[in-house]
């Protein structure tokens, strides 16, 4: 061919390729049109993740502030913020502000006590005229509600609003800012949780102090319940925030004051960037977000295939219903090429329609739900109105991928089918070769291998690829399955066996659906398993603070602030809100002369203890060892002593602490009084003595020692974390400790509940600031709400592919059933019928998707359990426990899609006429 022919042949193949696909994109939406019913339900299966997407995507756009947005609500007015995070030297710094370095750690031997820093402070390192102004955000308070006897928890921001440069930082719904001491602002979270208008008191839980409201203001990135307090209105004894200082400058920032605020620890954030240093070039993310992104991947395939199952069953019979229409293409020259481009015509019409509709509803909810996405989710205000155009275009490509790969079968389907058989409209049996059952098998084969893999070495990803790899392999087997199943047809009645005649006969369609509610169901039982059995090695690993029935009521503030309720005083609301048993006196000891700075221990023997850290990297083989040591089998925190928990006792309060019964109590008791201690740590005791000793903190790695003292011990066992030194008064005196009555311990007949604990609260709120410890084994979380959100995703996917997949070959197998009516079947035939086509469905793909996941799951758990046979500390394995409420929920609602299937399903059809 000569050079001038080739381009002229290059552009014919062109123009035929792209008439061909004119041609049968114009086919594709007159079809769409024609079968309404089968558009409308793919549409909908598009629509509504695609719809979903798309509203996250564009709420999370609209989340993220700019760097302008995020700054114009962290300065306001001001020229930049200041946040001295080092005494100890200079600091390098990101040039936003939001990273930083110290350059030099603090050595003294004398650490100073850290402290808020100062205005005087920050002030005295900027230019002359300068104006600064503090703020401390996200203090912790707590408030409580006379009329409920309840304790609200908030968050606070301490700032002066009437300040020029705070002005800015929050909006004024009505009222004003607090100016004084006994003022108070609340947003609106907080005015709706605290059921308070403006004038009203709101009460803090110390009951040392109250606050009037005077405003309704709303700071944009606090919409979850929140205050405003004037700096002079900080409860006492309030948790040290350390502030940050915005700051009105005579002049614009410059270079040298950036390094002269970093060099005295001071960490900028303006809106003029600050000047390079190596810490810009040396801090990078990376890795975390290539990780979220291959996840993000990975779960979008596995989305993706879901949509692509659930879809395909519609091509399939829209494929079968235009026989004869494809027939006729074929008869008129067209080729298998062109036959295959019919039927993905009719997905990429499909799912480009769907793309663009759910795009747009989906961009639609976003605005219109903005406020509510703002206060309820995101908890902050949004910036500016944002669509995250890249991330839609992705999305409205993988919608209308979905429709090529859901026609994608179809197509290969149509290509083959006979044209004489075609052009009569009648069904070609189906070939189906084994072969896909051997590529599928070993597809999930090697996907459970990768799946351990990943989870050998924790890697979400790869764990996750795995899972999809096996999900695929199980689709590739599915036709085949349903083929074995059909043969068990043979011993069945009539009714059921046409409907696994029909699921065999129709695998293109049936498979597909099956594959989906396996899929789904697959997911929610592997799910179910990791997290009944991660709850269940974290039960396992949690070791209560107190005994279950206990009550620990301390004063709260320095030693000697304030003085305990009395024993008359504590009784009455300890009998009547907790049915208290037994109400012992709680003791402290502390040393007479720096009593913050002063530890009182026990010495644990060096024989004794683990000769291994957990905090240092080990060898294989010193792992190994320290495995097999009996010294290093505890938790981590247990091997290289204890910071106990003193009290001073006479054996009164020991049962109440340690939950010890009675003949360990008789013991116990008898030690103490004979001037020993107890412990809750057996290795402390050698031969029925114990040494005991105070330190003095020099800093925050070295201690020096002050005293030692041998005395008689006793060690008690027990599961609590809270571990105790329970030192006799004579013990405490021979030590020179001070004694002091630092509150109660309450023995109850049962275990607290929570409404109990907030009414005893409310009885001695006016004896004091008082602190109250319970135990907190039972306000552990449970998994229940997330394995009923599992079955409830399975069981819509299960009952929707279900209907779909029933409804479609009703309407395919019509003729056969007026064939049956016109030879005498009951008119519940119908009826029965499409109960057995969903119970093929809902059943056999709820079987193999339990088998599946619960397969998926245990090869995790198990690959991950082979992590800790060689490791040191030792961890506890992962238990294989089955998730029963799932199962039992995935059980019945096959059950329920069948009778669903049935009650929807006419009874009655007219008596058509056969054409073929």
């Amino acid at each position: 061919m000569s050079e001038q022919g080739r381009p002229r042949f290059g552009k014919a193949r062109t123009a035929e390729f792209v008439g061909s696909w004119r041609a049968a994109l114009r086919i594709a939406r007159r079809e769409a049109r024609r079968a309404r019913g089968r558009t409308a339900l793919v549409l909908s299966m598009i629509i509504l993740p695609v719809l979903a997407l798309t509203f996250v995507a564009v709420s999370v756009d609209m989340s993220r502030l700019t760097a302008d947005e995020r700054l114009d609500r962290q300065l306001a007015a001001a020229d930049a913020e200041l946040r001295l995070v080092s005494r100890a030297g200079p600091i390098t710094q990101s040039g936003n502000g939001d990273h930083w370095n110290v350059a030099v750690e603090n050595d003294d031997e004398t650490t100073e006590v850290p402290r808020p820093p100062s205005t005087q402070e920050i002030a005295a390192l900027l230019p002359e005229g300068s104006h600064v102004l503090p703020v401390v955000r996200w203090l912790p308070i707590t408030t409580w509600d006379d009329d409920q006897d309840h304790m609200h928890e908030l968050t606070a921001s301490v700032v002066d609003l009437t300040d020029p440069l705070g002005r800015g930082l929050a909006h004024i719904h009505a009222g004003r800012a607090p100016v004084g001491a006994d003022e108070i602002a609340v947003n609106p979270a907080a005015r709706r949780k605290l059921g308070v208008a403006l004038g009203d008191q709101v009460n803090a839980s110390n009951g040392r102090q109250s606050w009037t409201v005077v405003g309704v203001i709303e700071a944009p990135d606090q919409l979850s319940p929140a205050a405003i307090l004037h700096p002079a209105g900080v409860p006492p004894g309030a948790v040290e925030i350390d502030p940050v200082f915005l700051v009105d400058l005579p002049g614009p920032i410059t270079t040298d004051l950036f390094r002269h605020l970093n060099d005295h620890g001071v960490v900028v954030t303006t809106r003029t960037p600050a000047p390079p240093t190596e810490y810009d070039a040396a801090w990078r993310g990376g890795i975390g977000a290539r990780e979220e992104l291959s996840l993000g991947v990975l779960i979008g395939g596995l989305g993706l295939l879901e949509v692509v199952l659930l879809v395909g069953p519609a091509f399939a019979v829209g494929v079968r219903r235009r026989r004869r229409e494809l027939a006729l293409v074929a008869v008129a020259g067209g080729d298998a090429t062109q036959l295959r481009r019919v039927v993905l015509a009719d997905g990429v019409v499909l799912g480009a329609v769907g793309a663009l509709l759910g795009i747009a509803l989906g961009i639609g909810l976003a605005v219109a739900g903005r406020p509510l996405m703002e206060e309820f989710v995101f908890q902050h205000r949004f910036g500016g109105y944002r669509f995250w155009p890249a991330a839609l275009v992705v999305i409205g490509l993988v919608a209308v991928l979905a429709g090529v790969l859901a026609a994608l079968t179809p197509a290969w389907m149509a290509a083959r089918q006979d044209v004489v058989a075609g052009l009569a409209n009648r069904r070609t049996p189906p070939v189906h070769s084994r072969r896909w059952l051997i590529v599928g098998l070993l597809l999930a084969a090697g996907g459970a291998a990768v799946a351990a893999l990943g989870a050998v070495v924790s890697s979400d990803s790869v764990t996750l690829a795995g899972l999809l790899v096996g999900e695929l392999g199980l689709v590739f087997a599915t036709p085949t399955l349903v083929g074995l199943v059909a043969r068990v047809g043979r011993f069945l009645p009539l009714v059921p066996r046409m409907a696994l005649r029909d699921a065999s006969r129709n695998r293109s369609s049936a498979a597909p659906a099956i594959s989906a509610v396996m899929a789904a169901v697959a997911g929610s039982v592997a799910l179910g398993l990791l997290l009944v059995s991660e709850q269940a090695r974290d039960e396992e690993r949690f070791r209560p603070s107190l005994p279950d029935r206990s009550v620990l009521v301390s004063v709260d503030g320095a030693p000697g602030d304030h003085s305990p309720p009395t024993l008359a005083e504590i009784t009455e609301p300890a009998r009547e809100h907790l049915h208290a048993r037994a109400i012992a006196p709680l003791m402290s000891a502390g040393c007479v002369r720096l009593p913050d700075n002063c530890l009182i221990t026990a010495t644990l023997p060096p024989e004794r203890a683990c000769p291994w850290r957990s905090d240092r990297t080990l060898s294989e083989a010193e792992q190994l060892q320290a495995r097999a040591d009996p010294r290093c089998q505890g938790r981590p925190d247990d091997y290289f002593g204890l910071t106990f928990r003193v009290a001073v006792d006479d054996g009164s309060a020991l049962p109440i602490l340690t939950g010890a019964g009675p003949d360990q109590v008789a013991a116990a008791t008898a030690v103490l009084r004979a001037g020993g201690a107890v412990l809750t740590d057996p290795r402390y005791v050698v031969d029925g003595r114990v040494e005991l000793q105070v330190l003095r903190h020099l800093d925050e790695e070295r201690q020096e020692q002050v005293r030692t003292l041998e005395v008689s011990g006793h060690a008690l066992h027990h599961d609590l974390d809270m571990k105790w030194l329970l030192l006799s008064p004579a013990a405490a005196d021979r030590l020179g400790l001070v004694t002091r009555h630092t509150g109660w311990a309450i023995g109850s007949d049962s275990v607290p509940e929570q409404e109990q604990q907030m009414r005893f609260n409310s009885a001695i709120r006016a004896l004091g600031p008082l602190g109250v410890e319970i135990s907190d084994s039972h306000y552990r979380s449970g998994t229940l709400a997330g394995l009923l959100l599992l079955a409830g995703v399975s069981a819509v996917v299960t009952v929707g592919a279900t209907a779909s997949a029933t409804g479609l070959a009703a309407a395919e197998g019509r003729a056969d059933l007026s064939t049956l009516a016109a030879v005498g079947a009951s008119p519940r035939v119908r009826r029965l019928l499409s109960l057995c086509q969903a119970g093929v469905i809902a059943v056999l793909g709820s079987a193999l998707g339990i088998v599946a996941g619960l397969g998926a799951a245990m090869i995790i758990l198990l690959s991950s359990n082979q992590r800790y046979v060689d490791t040191w500390p030792i961890e506890p394995p992962y238990p294989v426990i089955v998730p029963w409420i799932t199962l039992g929920v995935l059980v019945a609602v096959p059950l329920v899609a069948m009778v669903g299937a049935a009650l929807f399903t006419r009874s009655r059809l007219p008596v058509e006429r056969r054409m073929d």
